[in-house]
């Protein structure tokens, strides 16, 4: 009997039918809406939007231009979502709204599929412990101040840190039990997100930003998210007054992880804009966010913070600092050296990891941060018969 979520392709009675829900998320991860596969594909929006339902069966021919367009092979069609590790938190998104719909659905099946592909690796190689510290606001909804930063010691603290800068934020995540992948996203502007799946956090960074410090700071701002906000539910989110504030929420612990107050001040000496240009290398943080944080600790009156930003916009600062185009970006490799040691000790060729994942060998590579070549078939040299 024929599941109710699976449909058979016609003259093909042997083969294992489509599951609809497969080719919505397909479509939704190509950043595509149904009028625009529909033409991609020579169909009808009604037709691809049965195909989705389940109440109408896509000839062969058709299926194959639909796998085409959206850039995944056949087999991942006609397969049931891989497992993950449980449910899935709320996605912490920096905005909601009509204009921001589909970019938002789109990183939410982009990041099912990456727990998706971590959860078939933990399969073979066990993962970094998590080790987030539990915290919760001591009245009420949200955290003051003083409880952020007491949240941001406490996580220092419980990963040794001591007071210094922190020299690689993604390998301290990754090696905090925090699984991290940076994805390009074509056409979409999108800095990060985060989120929990079961036990596990999940960090899902856009390779579109090519600030080194900048995207350190997206990080450390997505780890507040996983720590402060844990339990939000998706709604409260929804609300721009709820949302404005856990961002700022987020925003605090991330300057206060990366320039903490009992240390961060010390090498504060003046208002003068050639002080942080200096500060950036030591701390590889943001001139802008470095001068936040001076307001942020009262180190400097409003006066001074406004020169200091007069300075950044006569300088042109605001996008592109110094050191912008010097310092290397971090990037994760945890599920790089997992897919390694995986193909290294013989218990998959990178072609099973692909075949079973059912995923397009591009996005297993994106995800695990490995070439596409890694996952390419082996050309196999032909043997040419020699004279003696």
């Amino acid at each position: 009997m024929t599941s109710p979520n699976v449909i058979s392709f016609p003259s093909k009675p042997n083969v294992r039918g489509l599951v609809p829900s497969r080719l919505r998320d397909a479509r939704i991860a190509r950043g595509l809406n149904q009028t625009e596969l529909a033409d991609a594909v020579s169909v009808s929006r009604q037709a691809i939007s049965a195909y989705e339902a389940g109440d109408k069966t896509p000839e062969p021919e058709t299926m194959a231009r639909i796998a085409d367009a959206v850039m995944q092979p056949l087999a991942y069609f006609t397969a049931e979502d891989p497992a993950s590790f449980g449910d899935y938190s709320t996605r912490f998104f920096r905005s909601f709204g009509a204009d921001t719909k589909r970019r938002n659905l789109m990183s939410e099946v982009l990041g099912k599929w990456f727990v998706q592909t971590a959860c078939y690796l933990y399969n073979f190689v066990g993962f970094p412990a998590i080790n987030l510290p539990t915290v919760t606001p001591r009245s009420g909804d949200r955290y003051d101040d003083d409880e952020i930063e007491e949240a941001a010691e406490v996580c220092r603290r419980q990963w040794g840190l001591g007071l210094g800068p922190i020299s690689n934020v993604i390998g301290l995540l990754e090696n905090n039990g925090v699984t991290v992948c940076r994805f390009k996203m074509e056409g979409q502007k999108i800095e990060a997100f985060s989120f929990w799946n079961g036990p596990r956090p999940f960090i899902f960074l856009s390779s579109e930003k090519q600030s080194a410090v900048r995207a350190r700071f997206d990080a450390a701002h997505e780890l507040g998210h996983l720590i402060l906000h844990r339990f939000i539910a998706p709604e409260d989110i929804e609300d721009p007054k709820v949302l404005k504030i856990i961002e700022v929420e987020a925003h605090r612990f991330a300057s206060a992880l990366l320039m903490p107050r009992q240390s961060f001040p010390n090498e504060v000496y003046t208002p003068r804009l050639d002080a942080f240009r200096d500060l950036k290398p030591r701390w590889k943080v943001a001139i802008q966010a470095m001068i936040l944080r001076c307001r942020d600790l009262g180190i400097f009156d409003e006066a001074q913070i406004t020169s200091l930003y007069k300075q950044i916009s006569y300088k042109k600062w605001r996008t592109s600092e110094p050191f912008d185009d010097t310092m290397p970006l971090e990037t994760p490799s945890l599920l790089r050296k997992v897919v390694e040691v995986v193909v290294g000790a013989g218990k998959r060729t990178t072609d099973a990891i692909v075949t079973e994942l059912r995923l397009s060998s591009a996005m297993v590579a994106a995800f695990c941060g490995l070439p596409l070549s890694y996952f390419e078939p082996q050309r196999q040299t032909e043997f040419i018969p020699q004279l003696r």
